[in-house]
């Protein structure tokens, strides 16, 4: 059964906390994959991994269909597909439910920042509950 953890989000620091994720998941061994919203997210977040914290560095490409992802322990991608066989799923956007029960770990945001995203969060945690998963907070 697919665990499902919500990473509590006080600031818009997504991008940091995207990386934070991917950086733990990657030295524990895990092939990891961040779906986000779009292709400009998408590139945002593959400039900012390599630059975010001088001291790290996170083996990564962007699935964009350039360059082939099948080998490479962290995968950004639009899609709802999983080409380097991730076992972690880092959701920067929802994904269906299909899609969360192919991997061992999702992780989702509560954006408490912001009332309408606290919210929307609340609601993918009741929803993720009623689906038979049993979300807890990071």
């Amino acid at each position: 059964m697919t665990r499902i953890r919500f990473a509590k989000l006080e600031r818009q620091e997504k991008a940091r906390l995207l990386c934070q994720l991917a950086e733990e998941h990657f030295a524990a061994g895990k092939r990891v994959l961040v779906r986000v919203q779009d292709e400009n997210q998408a590139v945002t977040l593959d400039r900012f991994m390599w630059t975010w914290d001088k001291g790290s560095f996170l083996p990564h490409a962007c699935n964009n269909g350039s360059v082939d992802c099948l080998e490479e322990p962290i995968v950004i991608t639009v899609k709802e597909s999983n080409p380097n066989g991730a076992s972690v799923l880092i959701m920067a956007q929802p994904c269906s439910r299909d899609f969360i029960k192919r991997f061992e770990l999702a992780i989702d945001f509560a954006e408490v920042f912001d009332k309408g995203l606290a919210e929307q969060a609340r609601e993918r945690f009741r929803s993720y509950r009623d689906d038979g998963f049993e979300p807890q907070m990071y």
